[in-house]
């Protein structure tokens, strides 16, 4: 529950690319020079992961199918192959994702030199803060996941062997803690996660948070014997860093799109993101109150009809409005960004600082 969790050794964030983000960045980077066609793939696999999670969701992880996750996300299937090799790949990256939220939150929780007690009650309210918050990703985390293909299997084992590890060290606190083995901690942890399971399955609407007692004086019970165990019953909840939930995963929620706190900024537009729509939204975004001619010199589109057809449907769709008197006034337009399309400009901005970042 510690800062372990989800991280390998040294502190590096755990998060496997999935393996056609090579094949897709070596054919979009050809595109053009400036990596746009980059941009616009990452955004493509974050709308298609955004679907994943939600059929995974909605039908099971067993049942979702390459059609499913196609029709959720309004991208055609030939991108979802240019993009994964296939339906295990795209779940398996789903996984990554989610378990790279839970590693942001837990970054951010201030777990470093804490003692072992307090690491471990902090990292768990954590956790079930975080499912409370998302049960989403909960749901997918811990009860889908287990019907997930080998690779996620491997994965969450080894995820919980980092759990587990947290709570060994349990046997450095006395005397009392010295008489356990490891398997005290593996058995510790699987309980943990069998319980929050159930609550889960069950659609229960408790707050998770509220098994932070309990499950603490299970976990302490051994090493530090029955007092400890009682004293973790009545404790009150952790205080943690003010504004810790917006200082970590709603980054990565904008970045990966994956989280239905957030999910997918075109879910509710009827439209197929192309680089060209990219383009022509962060150049109204960076430049406000533009012309069809400086939109159109944006975006590097120079025919002035292929321009005005492209404003006037992302005007229809809500994403874009004129401000301008236009042609009938002899006046040119002036295109601002909608509400709607201030957030897919900032979806836009957010894979563009990624892919930066990534490079």
């Amino acid at each position: 529950m510690g800062s372990g969790v989800s991280q390998r050794p040294g502190g590096g964030v755990s998060r496997r690319p999935a393996g056609g983000t090579e094949r897709r960045r070596a054919r979009a980077g050809g595109r053009d020079g400036q990596g746009q066609g980059v941009q616009l793939a990452e955004i493509q696999r974050s709308r298609l992961l955004a679907a994943a999670v939600r059929a995974v969701d909605e039908l099971g992880w067993a049942n979702t199918t390459v059609a499913d996750i196609v029709a959720r996300s309004r991208i055609s299937r030939r991108t979802f192959y240019e993009t994964f090799a296939n339906r295990e790949e795209c779940l398996a990256a789903v996984f990554e994702d989610l378990l790279g939220v839970i590693a942001g939150e837990l970054a951010g929780a201030g777990l470093e030199g804490l003692v072992w007690r307090e690491r471990v009650r902090r990292g768990l309210w954590t956790i079930l803060g975080l499912f409370d918050r998302e049960p989403v990703l909960a749901r997918v985390c811990v009860v889908q996941a287990l019907s997930g293909g080998p690779g996620v299997l491997e994965r969450r084992e080894e995820v919980l062997g980092r759990l587990a590890a947290v709570v060994d060290e349990g046997r450095g606190e006395g005397a009392r803690g010295a008489q356990c083995t490891p398997l005290t901690a593996e058995g510790l942890v699987g309980a943990a996660v069998g319980i929050v399971y159930a609550r889960l399955l069950r659609g229960e609407r408790e707050p998770l948070t509220g098994l932070v007692g309990e499950l603490m004086a299970m976990i302490v019970l051994p090493y530090l014997g029955p007092a400890a165990a009682r004293r973790e019953l009545s404790r009150p909840a952790p205080v943690l860093s003010a504004g810790l939930a917006a200082t970590t995963t709603p980054a990565v929620r904008e970045a990966v799109g994956v989280v239905g706190g957030v999910g997918d900024p075109l879910e509710s537009v009827p439209m197929r993101l192309t680089y060209r729509t990219s383009r022509v939204l962060e150049g109204v975004a960076e430049n406000p109150a533009a012309s069809n001619r400086r939109v159109g010199e944006y975006a590097d589109i120079h025919d002035a009809g292929q321009v005005s057809k492209l404003l006037r449907r992302l005007e229809r769709l809500g994403l874009l409005a004129n401000s301008g008197l236009g042609h009938a006034k002899g006046e040119p337009n002036a295109w601002r960004l909608t509400a709607q399309g201030e957030r897919v400009a900032r979806s836009i901005r957010a894979h563009s600082r990624s892919e930066s970042q990534a490079a």
